[in-house]
């Protein structure tokens, strides 16, 4: 046996791979950092993807399983993600090899029927989580979950709305690094934002809480399943996790006129949230002269240097961030 580690498949080796990815049932996803192929001669027999902290795209020929190949390509993942400054790494898989990679120590975070997400540090959710401010002192708590790429008009709306109606909000700001902005000044400028709303405390949602920009799509066959397979698992992180932990009954969110994606999402946790006992409410987005405010028209607006037009969608601290004031 072989083992190579590539940043990028070419040629033949890029045909075998995908050849083998179709046997394991999944679809190519070339968006990686590193792939392992492990060689058996000339035929490739079990292989393996990177992309950050993600491990996916995890197949092994299936005349070859039992032979611990698995185990072989993780290790040098592993090593490779390490060397590349990576200690706590995830992956997405069929429920069904639960076992299989329990076995070489990732522990099951949550599931839904089509997905499983796992990580390699146990209990780490909770550890993180343990990590947060608790700031609540009984009452009704509610939550909002936000990417404010940036921070808009439109989100201290909803923010405010639910302070309103709340003893205690908990505004969680997605930490991923897949926007426009950075992450930190992301969160930073929520806080600004919202610093007068006394019973607002904005926190980071960590590795844990999904977005569209990370969830893969490499196992599922019809590419319409992702969008709901993804809120199926948000929704099972966040009432199995982040609602105990903050007592969390209510969460937050605007309807979405503009997002097809966004709003099945928001249809998702319409049905499936009130089953794990917390209610969801939905308010009428934000317009500026008869358009909701979105984050995506800002960054239109800035790209075209419109100030006049930004001045109308964010507040002052956003503004002053987008001038690098």
């Amino acid at each position: 046996m072989e083992l190579e580690l590539l940043p990028r498949l070419t040629g033949n080796k890029l045909h075998q791979w995908q050849e083998l990815l179709q046997k394991a049932a999944l679809t190519p996803d070339l968006e990686t950092e590193q792939t392992a192929l492990l060689w058996d001669g000339e035929q490739l027999v079990a292989a393996g993807s990177r992309a950050g902290n993600l491990l996916k795209c995890i197949a092994v020929d299936p005349l070859r399983r039992g032979e611990d190949l698995t185990a072989t390509v993780l290790t040098a993942l592993r090593k490779d993600a390490f060397d590349a400054g990576h200690r706590h790494l995830f992956l997405y898989t069929k429920p069904i090899n639960r076992f299989l990679f329990s076995s070489l120590f990732f522990y099951p975070i949550a599931a839904s029927d089509r997905v499983l997400l796992m990580e390699d540090k146990r209990d780490g959710i909770r550890e993180f989580l343990s990590t947060l401010p608790e700031d609540h002192g009984g009452g009704t708590v509610g939550a909002c979950v936000m990417n404010c790429n940036p921070f808009t008009w439109g989100h201290r709306h909803l923010i405010e709305t639910a302070a309103r109606e709340c003893d205690r909000v908990y505004v969680f700001v997605l930490s991923e690094e897949k926007s426009a902005f950075p992450a930190a000044d992301r969160l930073r400028l929520v806080q600004e934002g919202t610093a007068d709303l006394k019973n607002v405390t904005v926190l980071p949602t960590g590795p844990y809480l999904i977005s569209s920009a990370t969830f893969p799509t490499y196992f599922l066959k019809d590419r319409e399943q992702a969008g709901e397979a993804q809120c199926m698992l948000d929704v099972e992180i966040f009432a199995k996790y982040y609602a105990p932990r903050f007592s969390i009954t209510r969460r937050y969110v605007a309807e979405e006129p503009l997002s097809p994606l966004t709003a099945q999402y928001n249809a998702a946790l319409r049905e499936h949230l009130p089953q794990k006992g917390i209610t969801l409410v939905e308010i009428p987005r934000l317009e500026r002269e008869g358009t909701p405010i979105s984050a995506s028209a800002v960054r239109r607006h800035l790209a075209d240097g419109e100030w006049e037009q930004l001045e109308k969608l964010v507040p002052p601290t956003t503004l002053n961030y987008l001038k690098g004031e």
